[in-house]
């Protein structure tokens, strides 16, 4: 272990910033927002704290985290481009260790469960003239390989964006004109608010939507559950190729 950013507390994906799975959910479904704002108030967030969120991926598990606070309503959020990386290559100092907090009372200012599409309503969503946009691997996407869940394939409908091609070699977000002609260039005409992203569990569909804000688009809904949700149920259909 390298160590973190001074002062920083670490965010778990499954423990922190997840709920625990039922049988017909996704790997990673929203957490409870009373849950998620118990856990941010004992890392000593309250209302006024201006968070930064990083990670070691490319910003892929930072991005969630930004998109839950903004989801219970707290805008003071940002994401470390370029994330541990960027930090340590700057000059940046790292500790180790745990960080102790004085608790603090966060309350959700809001909670938007407009920005959230569940299951059922993705085939409604493209019929009315949505984009569900997959963040995953291209190879992922049409069925070629599937590394992590038990079905391979897509929504039938949808579109691939894979979040990596966002993102330099570096981790760092493209830059802003090059980020914005990307995700255009995947819109297929469509306005950037009536996009709908997807990953594999509902985490790397955050980054996309990050990007979007990067990019100074405005940013669509979220499909939560995403491919590992939808393939809890065998009626589904599953397409597979770039169609």
């Amino acid at each position: 272990m390298r160590g973190h950013l001074p002062g920083a507390h670490y965010a778990h994906l499954d423990d922190d910033l997840s709920a625990e799975p039922a049988p017909h959910e996704g790997r990673h479904p929203l957490p409870q927002p009373a849950d998620l704002a118990h856990r941010l108030g004992s890392w000593g967030i309250d209302n006024s704290t201006l968070v930064v969120a990083y990670d070691d991926a490319a910003g892929a598990i930072a991005a969630r985290l930004w998109w839950l606070l903004q989801w219970l309503g707290h805008e003071r959020v940002a994401v470390l481009d370029g994330g541990l990386a960027a930090w340590t290559e700057n000059g940046g100092a790292l500790e180790k260790g745990e960080v102790e907090a004085q608790s603090a009372n966060f309350v959700p200012a809001t909670v938007h469960d407009k920005w959230v599409v569940v299951t059922g309503d993705v085939p409604l969503e493209i019929d009315s003239g949505a984009l569900i946009l997959d963040a995953r691997g291209a190879a992922r996407f049409r069925g070629e390989e599937e590394p992590i869940d038990p079905v391979a394939g897509h929504v039938p409908g949808a579109r691939n964006l894979p979040f990596t091609e966002l993102v330099g070699d570096d981790g760092c977000f493209l830059p802003r004109e090059q980020l914005r002609s990307r995700i255009e260039s995947s819109l297929e005409g469509h306005a950037s608010s009536a996009v709908v992203t997807m990953c594999g569990s509902g985490v790397t569909a955050c980054h996309l939507s990050l990007g979007f804000a990067a990019a100074g688009l405005e940013r669509g809904r979220i499909y939560a559950g995403s491919w590992s949700e939808w393939i809890r149920d065998d009626g589904r259909e599953i397409a597979v190729g770039t169609d």
